[in-house]
């Protein structure tokens, strides 16, 4: 049981509570006397009747105003607060005396000299950490804080040692220790490039409601601040420059250039210019010399878009630039080196071109370190609908005019197109329907769309699967055209011959239904 007992300060008081615990021989495990008129008392657990019995009598003391039950002494709240300070820091921390001993450790340096907080405690801090001479610091009558680069089970840490001093009775500072605390090099580096994040809103701007689209921005983020290759994969027109951007913006490297080439653009001698520059004269009409992508976007990153369509011969030297970050431009011989991330995008399969023979396998490796892959926007329909009122008021703005009304029968006109082109398409199908639209209301009849009731062409990711994987994806196929045609669930089934309920069953299986119901038209 622990008390606080509130009282003035008068001489023999404490002595007067200690004769009253002795009378009733009450073994004392701990006294504290705090500076403002406090009085903490620790001893074994007492009867009720006893422990009501000791407290009056506590009260009658001359001096006490109060007396209350406490759940620890401030020494042991100081002690564990610590405790938990210690076992909270990334960092190792280390206790020692005058002899250079381990007086206390915490978990981190527990883990990182692989001993237990007990077995670390005696342990020669020299024989733990070599590179500082503890002993000559010691030695010292008043020892400085210092700073020193050492190597422990071949990692560099920083070892910060800071004196422990405390006021004698005569009125001088004497050392009774110090604290030692190891940071980890590799932590140090990380923790400055994660507080060098210059710009996270390009990623705030990337709409994502469904899903699969907020794990792909989630796990971005974290890819953004590596430095290796990055990889972005996606069909075209799901904004894999987009992604490119934010992953630039959010680095360490987003005060830097960023540059973007198409890969599919440009002939072999361009593409080599454009990447490595070139010397005057290296070319009939280069008068001048040229700085290339990579030389300009030093420190920063270059976006190689469309890298499939990237030649043989681009290849190799790409592959080059990536092993050392050396280079030469076209037409010199001089050595130049650079610091750029390189990201590259595709809307292909690099793999498969592997095993044709198109793409080489060791740049394909070198290139697939980390990567994103953007999922089309029919795999993620809850994302159209925020995109197209985004594009809408988009448009608005940058017109100048008022954003008009969405009709109800808009959202099922988007949510159920396929989308081939992706949210490029999408976007560019709102603006075209809002230069050309009438009145306030937007509806689904402005939007013009390739016709929903053509043949479904069977492609490999159609007949991707099990056969019952396959059924279900042409029967999904089906009933997305054709909704578009018979907009109620009552006029579907009458077109395909089969009940309302099973029309209406199958419609919510694939997630078709939308926000329709049968008056409006379909549910």
């Amino acid at each position: 049981m622990r008390l606080e007992v509130a009282c003035q300060d008068r001489l023999g008081l404490v002595r007067e509570i200690l004769d009253l615990l002795v009378s009733r021989t009450i073994n004392l495990r701990g006294i504290e006397v705090v500076a403002t008129g406090r009085v903490y008392l620790n001893f074994m657990q007492l009867e009720f009747d006893v422990f009501r019995s000791l407290m009056a009598e506590i009260r009658r003391i001359d001096g006490v105003t109060d007396v209350r039950t406490v759940a620890f002494m401030p020494i042991e709240r100081d002690s564990r607060a610590m405790q938990a300070i210690l076992a909270a820091m990334p960092e190792a921390v280390l206790s020692i005396d005058l002899k250079g001993r381990v007086a206390l450790s915490n978990p981190a340096a527990a883990l990182l000299f692989n001993l237990s907080e007990e077995k670390l405690a005696g342990q020669s801090v020299s024989s733990l950490v070599g590179g500082f001479d503890f002993n000559r610091w010691l030695e010292d009558a008043l020892p400085q804080p210092a700073a020193e680069r050492v190597v422990i089970a071949g990692q560099d840490f920083l070892l910060d040692i800071t004196p422990v001093q405390l006021p004698g009775d005569d009125g001088n500072i004497a050392t009774v220790g110090g604290v030692v605390m190891l940071k980890s090099a590799l932590r140090m580096d990380r923790q400055l490039k994660d507080h060098s994040v210059h710009d996270d809103s390009a990623f705030s701007h990337l709409l994502a409601s469904s899903e699969r689209m907020r794990q792909v921005i989630n796990h971005a983020r974290k890819l953004a601040m590596l430095d290796a290759p990055l990889l972005i994969m996606g069909e075209t027109g799901t904004g894999k420059d987009v992604l490119a951007h934010a992953c630039h913006l959010r680095s360490a490297r987003g005060r830097k250039p960023f540059l973007a080439l198409n890969c599919a653009a440009l002939p072999d001698e361009v593409a080599e210019s454009e990447l490595f520059g070139h010397a005057a004269g290296a070319y009939p009409n280069a008068l001048e010399s040229k700085r290339g992508f990579f030389e300009q976007a030093d420190g920063g990153s270059v976006l190689l878009d469309e890298i499939a369509e990237m030649s043989p011969r681009m290849q190799n030297k790409l592959l080059r630039f990536l092993n050392d970050g050396t280079f030469r431009r076209v037409g010199e011989d001089k050595e130049m080196h650079v610091d750029v991330r390189v990201i590259c995008a595709t809307q292909k399969n690099l793999l498969e071109l592997v095993r044709d023979g198109h793409f080489r396998e060791d740049l394909y490796y070198r290139l697939n370190v980390l990567t994103l892959t953007i999922p089309p926007l029919r795999e993620r329909h809850e994302d159209i609908m925020p995109l197209a009122s985004m594009f809408v008021a988009r448009f608005c703005d940058e017109q100048g005019g008022a954003r008009p009304r969405l009709a109800p029968d808009l959202a099922a006109t988007l949510t159920l197109y396929p989308w081939p082109g992706n949210v490029r398409q999408l976007k560019n199908a709102l603006y075209r329907a809002m230069a050309q639209r009438e009145g306030a209301t937007l509806c689904a009849e402005d939007i013009d769309l390739p016709d929903l009731s053509q043949a479904l062409p069977l492609t490999d990711d159609l007949l991707d699967g099990s056969l019952d994987d396959i059924s279900k994806r042409f029967e999904r196929s089906v009933l997305t055209r054709l909704y578009g045609a018979y907009p109620s669930t009552r006029k579907l089934a009458k077109r395909l011959g089969v009940s309302h309920t099973a029309i209406a069953n199958k419609l919510r299986e694939y997630g078709l239904s939308g926000n329709k119901t049968d008056e409006d038209p379909a549910v």
